[in-house]
């Protein structure tokens, strides 16, 4: 498996450890490569897109023609995974002029809505699809505030969605690479999740 890791910004070398580990619990290979530039998308099975600022993020992917070459891959019906600022960049609508959204997903998001840098929390999260609660870490994470018919809805925090999954396309407003539970990213490659959730890092 060739995973991309969108990499003009944002917890690239997180995502990329958090991929290696979650294949090597479901005994696949994974190459992982760092997209700067066009070109490195097509050859990819899965993307992985950091947080950042989405502003930054979607400058830059049009700058270098990676937009497309994401919307193709999505088209195609493969999958990646949008965390944070990745989810605003992935939806159809940021509300933010300064974005230059994917329309990935068919949902409205409200940027920075849980607050400032120190605003941010970990709290165990009920995600469909797994068995125990995620440790869910939010770090001025986006609200998505509407979500379409095609939507569904994965994990909810006080009421407001956190986590969704539209076809290929899984995204969350939090931080799932800054943990060593990778079950997100299973969820989100893979068909099913591994039992034994990981207690330790590994680079």
């Amino acid at each position: 498996m060739i995973a991309g890791v969108i990499a003009v910004q944002g917890d690239v070398s997180e995502h990329a450890a958090a991929i290696r580990r979650a294949a090597a619990a479901h005994d696949a290979d994974c190459e992982v490569r760092e997209i700067r530039t066009s070109g490195i998308v097509p050859d990819c099975d899965v993307l992985l897109m950091p947080g950042g600022e989405s502003t930054t993020i979607s400058r830059l992917l049009a700058d270098e023609g990676i937009d497309d070459e994401i919307r193709a891959h999505v088209e195609a019906g493969n999958p990646i995974l949008a965390t944070c600022a990745g989810l605003i960049v992935a939806a159809r609508d940021a509300k933010d002029d300064r974005v230059s959204t994917l329309g990935l997903l068919d949902v409205t998001v409200d940027r920075n809505a849980f607050g400032r840098q120190k605003d941010s929390f970990e709290a165990p999260l009920d995600i469909e699809g797994l068995d125990e609660p995620f440790p869910a870490v939010f770090i001025r994470a986006p609200l998505i505030d509407t979500v379409g018919d095609d939507v569904e809805v994965l994990a909810d925090w006080e009421g407001n969605p956190v986590g969704v999954r539209q076809g290929p396309v899984v995204a969350s407003s939090f931080h799932p690479e800054l943990t060593p539970d990778t079950r997100l990213h299973q969820l989100a490659f893979f068909d099913e999740t591994e039992a034994v959730v990981p207690t330790e890092v590994d680079g």
